[in-house]
């Protein structure tokens, strides 16, 4: 993943204001769902200095297909394979500062095959039920953005596609 840092000079209000921005070629995260459970990874994340839970997620190679970085990314981060991918939205994770985009997926009908992890990756796989999801989630143990923000969209997902909300 190679991050790039520019400057943009923008006109607001009719005044020149000068803008850093890191440009990014963008991530694809996914939201393996199997038999009611979601599973996460928890990993150490050294720009916090803490274990996280969260969805797993990577970054797009240079002209990469998003879903094809999912499919990648899972497989390489949980061990599962998925028969059935759902694009879930698009989001701009930071965009105050920096382009990149995070193409967000659910995966279902999955099959476990074995990891295979980058050697800087540090990864324990959980499997959790998504209730349990919702209560870590309210009680501020899951503070991953894209974590839950991809709540939200399995929920909105679930109530169009299964007729049901995320139960508790």
């Amino acid at each position: 993943m190679a991050f790039r840092f520019a400057q943009k000079t923008v006109e607001i209000n009719g005044k020149l204001r000068e803008y850093q921005i890191v440009e990014h070629d963008g991530a694809a995260a996914i939201v393996p769902w199997h038999q009611g459970k979601l599973t996460l990874v928890r990993q150490t994340r050294p720009a916090v200095e803490q274990q996280l839970l969260e969805i797993p997620a990577g970054a797009l190679e240079k002209g990469e297909d998003p879903l094809e970085a999912a499919q990648r990314e899972l497989a390489e981060e949980t061990g599962w394979r998925a028969r059935s991918w759902h694009k879930l939205a698009e989001l701009y994770l930071a965009p105050g500062y920096s382009t990149e985009v995070l193409h967000l997926y659910l995966a279902t009908d999955l099959t476990m095959g074995e990891q295979n992890l980058d050697d800087s990756e540090d990864i324990e796989v959980v499997h959790i039920e998504l209730s349990e999801v919702l209560t870590r989630a309210e009680n501020g143990n899951i503070r991953d953005a894209k974590t839950l923000a991809a709540l939200y969209h399995l929920d909105f997902w679930l109530k169009k596609h299964a007729k049901r909300p995320l139960a508790r």
